[in-house]
């Protein structure tokens, strides 16, 4: 009998020899006839601790190899996303700076006068 082979992405790498990949798949709703994703998460032997978080990746079923592992990584198909990331020293968040002013500007007349009853009745 031939052994499954599954494609998914590597969730996790933090067990020694061990990947934890999602496999997604798409299937019609029985109702609603939508299109929806289903996901399932596999625990699968790597040996040589060689794939990382984010990686495309394909396993294979296996004899059990302890409580959970019954997968074995086969290949590599796609590479991690690396995400770029800018750090400005001195700069604060500049997107809520520009948000902040106008939040103020916005403000209508009726809010302006239900704050400023809240500010007498405080005072009184």
């Amino acid at each position: 009998m031939p052994k499954r082979v599954l494609t998914g992405t590597v969730v996790s790498d933090k067990g020694d020899k061990t990947v934890v990949v999602r496999v997604e798949r798409r299937v019609k709703h029985p109702l609603y006839g939508k299109i929806i994703k289903l996901s399932k998460k596999y625990h699968a032997h790597d040996e040589a601790n060689a794939y990382k978080s984010g990686e495309q990746v394909r396993i294979e079923e296996c004899a059990p190899i302890s409580k959970l592992k019954t997968w074995t990584v086969l290949d590599r198909i796609g590479a991690a996303k690396a995400a770029a990331v800018e750090i400005v020293e001195g700069a604060s968040n500049p997107v809520e700076e520009e948000k902040a002013p106008a939040k103020a500007k916005a403000e209508k007349p009726a809010a302006k006068a239900k704050k400023a009853k809240a500010d007498a009745d405080a005072d009184a």
